[in-house]
């Protein structure tokens, strides 16, 4: 496995100084980037893919072990207070549990039953995206879990940074990854996992744009729940509508917090109004305006 790889180019990184060794690593994370770019078009595929059956209800799934895991909670739990994304429509599947997001649980990505098991165990089905982690390609764990989710018919993503792993096999949709060799021989936090965080932003915020969760280069779905973000809601308006400051915090007011609702507020709807046209648009603000014309 070329994640697992030693390259002759570091044999002797511990005498380099400081500056040499960072140039390397820093190297290593534009070569991450790059190996990024070579999968867009596979990537908007599997947003194409994904998107008629999270609009059907179905929920986003992600399944790891160690950093890949992690990195799939991180961005799952961000679409909450980013984009409204219902808590209830999330599921993480972590070899060894929620304990391993802050330790290492030994074994645990060797357990091909616990994978499989937490898919039954979430009820993962046909209007359902999982999408599986693994820098090797060959996590049992993750592996199992895919393979379980694409057997119940559920749409299933594979995201590996080792060309023909099992991993890529098992999923529908594969995405490789092509970062080699670390600077650290083995430690695929690094480039392997900046290369994996960035290939998740990717798709969950295309996603979110897609299903209208996003108006303009404008988060409208953000959840208002401290000082910034109210403030940044307010901003919004303000460069949406053109209205004054003091018009776009009465608006947000009004409605509850919520942008896209305010939005319209600001067209002269009133709020049980606006909700209405909103619901009958699909949340969709654009879709939303132009009916009001």
């Amino acid at each position: 496995m070329k994640t697992e790889s030693v390259s002759s180019r570091f044999e002797n990184l511990d005498v380099w100084s400081n500056g040499e060794i960072l140039e390397a690593m820093i190297e290593g994370q534009l070569a991450a980037i790059a190996a990024v770019r070579a999968v867009l078009p596979a990537l908007s595929r599997v947003v194409d893919a994904a998107v008629p059956r999270l609009e059907r209800g179905g929920r986003l799934a992600y399944a790891g072990a160690g950093t890949s895991g992690r990195l799939g909670v991180q961005d799952g739990v961000e679409l909450t207070p980013t984009f409204n994304w219902p808590t209830e429509r999330l599921v993480f599947l972590l070899a060894g549990g929620d304990a391993s997001l802050t330790r290492s649980i030994e074994g645990a990505e060797d357990d091909a039953d616990a994978g499989r098991d937490g898919v039954e165990s979430a009820g993962i089905g046909p209007d359902d995206v999982l999408l599986g982690i693994a820098a090797s390609g060959a996590t049992a764990f993750t592996v199992a879990a895919v393979k379980a989710a694409r057997s119940r018919g559920a749409l299933t993503v594979g995201i590996a940074n080792n060309e023909g792993s099992p991993l890529l096999a098992e999923a529908e949709h594969a995405l490789f990854l092509d970062t080699g060799p670390e600077v650290v021989a083995g430690s695929t936090r690094m480039k392997a996992g900046t290369a994996q965080k960035a290939v998740l932003n990717l798709f969950s915020t295309l996603l979110m744009i897609r299903m209208g969760r996003v108006y303009g280069g404008y988060m409208v779905d953000v959840q208002a729940t401290n000082r910034k973000l109210v403030r940044r809601a307010e901003r919004m308006l303000v460069s949406l509508t053109g209205c004054g400051e003091e018009a776009a915090c009465d608006a947000l007011r009004a409605a509850g917090g919520h942008v896209k609702t305010a939005v319209l507020v600001l067209q002269g709807l009133g709020r049980e109004e606006a909700d209405a046209v909103l619901d009958a648009c699909g949340g969709n603000l654009r879709a939303a305006l132009e009916r009001i014309g």
